[in-house]
């Protein structure tokens, strides 16, 4: 389960400003291998995990986004009932809170990406 960086945009929600973001990572060559967006009050919060973090930022910069990066940990999960409520009680039992959190899969694995407090901790509890 190895850190990671990922990209946070606070963006309009209306359409066409997502695919605007996607066009503009898919011109400079950047795979979105993870995605989560959420509105709250009209903007949209994207988080993201790109194939190429220095090409993701310096697009980005030239399209004139603004983002931040934050601290994530990424987690291969087996795909069945209870998988996530195990980490998440490993998480908490270690006081470790979770910020964000999105699950993507299909057949036998799902991928967890967790923003947590402490990536360096949560690394350590869910390797344990």
């Amino acid at each position: 389960m190895p850190k990671t960086t990922q990209l946070v945009l606070s963006l309009e929600s209306k359409p066409g400003v997502l695919a605007k973001l996607a066009r503009t990572l898919a011109d400079a060559g950047v795979n979105m291998t993870a995605l989560c967006a959420a509105e709250t009050a009209g903007r949209g919060k994207v988080r993201l995990l790109v194939s190429d973090l220095a090409r993701a930022k310096e697009a980005l910069k030239t399209a004139k986004y603004r983002f931040s990066e934050e601290q994530a940990v990424t987690v291969f999960l087996e795909n069945r009932p209870g998988t996530f409520a195990g980490l998440a009680e490993k998480l908490a039992q270690a006081r470790i809170n979770i910020k964000s959190a999105y699950v993507t899969g299909e057949g036998g694995s799902q991928l967890v990406v967790l923003s947590v407090a402490n990536a360096d901790k949560a690394e350590q509890v869910l390797a344990g």
